[in-house]
């Protein structure tokens, strides 16, 4: 019996090109995500040979947005955008308008329209989040400062997209020029729009997080893992379809909302686990959908047009970026992170652009030239992040801005002057102020013990002066920021951050300063413990080992209470 396979076909032929050219990618050391473009060039209608079939390809695309959008929805946590919301909100509002000013200006010489250079601008302002929680988890700085700034600023750029997303189709006449009713009809269809949003956004707030946390407890009690898994993709599809039939909203603002009301779920973890598979099936769809869009030959054609795309992705906003976080007074070495962190485009760029060319906003060639730009970014990234460390020696060797935007006239990179003598005297010397940090100041202080704490966070530095606790702003792999927290005269240093490379240099400046103090250092690794040992560290914490006696001392005292 004949039948039509076409989207057996167009799902093999993606999942098993994604396959191929992602392992191939992973083995030349660059992101999985460059390999799965590849594969969609590959088998897309600018190739020769098999052709997918395009139109099934941007309907998997679109379940593939759906997830991508629900799997950041699920992590989106407010409480950690909130404390770094001094630097990542206004920073991140700031270098999407100068790279969307640089996007413009580009287009402008091109020839290109007014909303041509907007849309255009606003795919290169947005970074790959995909692409950089790989990178930043490879490294090992996810949980640092510097990586929970770099996730704050992409989380912000999300959602200034997202509401770009909403707002683009009900201002796509106005920058088409083509809106006659340029008053009136424009505020009205924009107060429609709005009201439409704030409608779907008030039920998803106020029913939505109740009845779906509270569904998901449901099924979980009948023990059925696929019916689990069932209703977490229900959920994120159902919720996704339906605000866009009955609201009129995108399917990526539903489907991030849809997992931003079952992150209330005690069980959000354990959704985002059993959906993780079918989420990356997905995206691999979706990235290969993208890539049977790009045509080769403009690397040929437009070499020049290419170069300034790439030119404006990894130099221009990074460079926007970098002046911005010095401006804010953090250290060059965050600046540096988060600059390398937005050197790339990546899925929201491509949906972006693909509403861009439904709306008739966009040329043909302009998906071509971002596509390009988002190929090599991403497979420039690896190397941008290994040159922050050599650049940061350079920059502060041979650049007199650096420094002095780095040190001068900051009241919280020096101690006040009203601190008492008698804490700065045998003192415990405190580096971090995250989640263990912060448990670790409490113990000290509810036994009264001295001590400083040395934070990267200025928000958090504010917060602790406020509450009269010694605290000085800054990367403590600077013996500057060690010699403000005094610590010649420190009996202890206790250092609580995550990153064992900043830890070796901060325990060698410890020992330089104070040859007599005890240092105490946190890690994830037995492999890092190591190298921490070896720096002479006097006590060097495994994470794992530690809660595994922790544990067992708790059973131990549970069994003897029972016996």
């Amino acid at each position: 019996m004949p039948h039509d396979i076409s989207l057996i076909t167009t799902i093999a032929a993606a999942l098993g090109f994604g396959l191929l050219f992602g392992m191939l990618a992973v083995r030349l050391r660059l992101p999985a995500l460059v390999g799965y473009l590849a594969a969609g060039i590959v088998i897309g209608p600018a190739t020769p040979g098999f052709v997918a079939d395009l139109e099934l390809s941007s309907q998997l695309a679109e379940i593939g947005v759906m997830l991508l959008m629900f799997g950041v929805g699920l992590h989106f946590s407010v409480d950690d955008l909130l404390e770094v919301r001094r630097i990542a909100l206004p920073g991140a509002v700031l270098q999407i308008a100068a790279a969307t000013a640089m996007g413009i200006a580009l287009a402008h010489a091109w020839g290109w329209s007014f909303g041509a250079g907007v849309v255009f601008g606003l795919t290169l302002s947005v970074a790959s989040t995909v692409v950089l929680l790989r990178a930043l988890e490879d490294l090992g700085i996810l949980d640092s400062i510097n990586g929970r700034i770099a996730v704050g600023w992409l989380v912000v750029e999300d959602l200034v997209t997202v509401l770009v997303l909403v707002l683009l189709p009900a201002l796509s006449g106005w920058l088409a020029g083509t809106d006659s009713a340029a008053g009136s009809g424009l505020w009205k269809t924009l107060a429609i729009t709005l009201g439409q949003v704030g409608a779907f956004v008030a039920l998803m707030l106020i029913v939505g997080r109740r009845l779906f946390p509270w569904l998901l407890w449901r099924v979980a009690r009948t023990g059925s893992r696929e019916l689990f898994t069932l209703c977490v993709i229900a959920a994120a599809v159902g919720i996704a379809y339906g605000s866009s039939k009955v609201f009129g909203v995108s399917f990526a603002l539903g489907a991030f909302f849809a997992g931003m009301v079952l992150r209330e779920s005690e069980l959000s973890h354990r959704a985002a686990q059993e959906t993780l598979p079918l989420r990356d099936a997905f995206s691999v769809l979706f990235f290969v959908s993208v890539g049977m869009l790009f045509d080769p030959q403009v690397l040929v054609q437009s070499p020049l047009q290419v170069l300034g795309v790439v030119a404006i992705i990894i130099f221009g906003k990074s460079l926007a970026a970098f002046l911005l976080v010095l401006l804010l007074r953090y250290p060059l070495n965050t600046a540096l992170t988060v600059s390398a962190s937005l050197a790339q485009i990546g899925e929201f760029s491509f949906i972006l652009a693909g509403l861009g060319m439904s709306l008739g906003l966009l040329p043909k060639e302009a998906q071509s030239f971002i596509l390009a730009g988002a190929m090599i970014s991403i497979a420039a990234n690896p190397l941008v992040f290994k040159a922050v460390a050599p650049l940061q020696r350079w920059l502060r060797a041979n650049s007199e801005f650096v420094r002095r935007m780095e040190r001068s006239t900051d009241p919280l990179a020096e101690l006040p002057a009203t601190v008492d003598h008698h804490v700065l005297t045998g003192q415990v010397v405190l580096v971090g102020y995250g989640r263990v940090g912060r448990r670790i100041a409490d113990k000290l202080a509810a036994q009264g013990l001295p001590f400083v704490v040395a934070e990267q966070n200025r928000e958090f530095v504010e917060q602790l002066r406020a509450r009269g606790v010694p605290a000085v702003a800054g990367d403590a792999a600077e013996p500057a920021v060690l010699i403000q927290a005094h610590i010649a005269r420190a009996s202890i240093l206790v250092i609580a951050t995550p990153d064992a490379f900043a830890a070796r240099t901060m325990i060698a400046t410890a020992r330089m300063l104070n040859p007599q103090v005890k240092i105490v250092v946190r890690t994830h690794s037995e492999a890092e413990a190591e190298l921490l040992r070896k720096e002479h560290a006097d006590e060097v914490l495994v994470g794992e080992h530690e809660l595994a006696a922790s544990m067992a001392e708790h059973a131990l005292h549970a069994w003897k209470a029972m016996h």
